[in-house]
């Protein structure tokens, strides 16, 4: 799995239920940005694997289930706002609501449906060996993730 396409992918997710009344006022790019970041790692790279890993073994029945949910090739289950808290917790989504100027509601919201899309997507057998590093390494780091999603959005960085 490209990372280029995960993030897309979960961006286009997120603008959607961000964007409901589709004026394109929030940015796919600024978006990728902001999802790199809450699934960075403390390196700041983003790491799927260690979310997945915190989720099962953070001893919250609730959060084991939707990791299996995610990992596996059926329905993904829904995952409420406070489940979201748990899992990046508080400081890192109030961080992304504020990179991208909106509430951390309306975050929480458009994260509903693109963190287990995201998850989804990049554990296509069930499995997320090795995908943060080496996805991210194929497009120079972050800062490569973002130039990249400029670049096809027709923006600069």
């Amino acid at each position: 799995m490209d990372i280029n396409y995960l993030l897309q992918s979960s961006a286009q997710i997120f603008k959607e239920q961000l964007d409901t009344d589709r004026d394109g006022k929030v940015e796919t790019s600024e978006i990728v940005g902001a999802l790199a970041k809450l699934f960075g790692n403390k390196q700041g790279q983003p790491n799927l694997g260690s979310i997945i890993s915190s989720m099962q073994n953070g001893g919250s029945q609730d959060l084991m289930q939707l990791a299996s949910s995610w990992l596996g090739k059926g329905q993904n289950a829904p995952v409420s706002g406070n489940q979201l808290e748990q899992i990046f917790g508080h400081d890192k989504i109030a961080a992304f609501a504020k990179q991208l100027g909106i509430s951390e509601s309306t975050a929480l919201n458009g994260l509903q449906e693109a963190v287990p899309n995201a998850i989804d997507k990049a554990s296509p057998n069930g499995t997320l060996a090795d995908l943060g590093e080496q996805l991210l390494n194929s497009v120079g780091g972050v800062s490569g993730a973002i130039d990249s999603f400029g670049k096809l959005f027709g923006r600069k960085s």
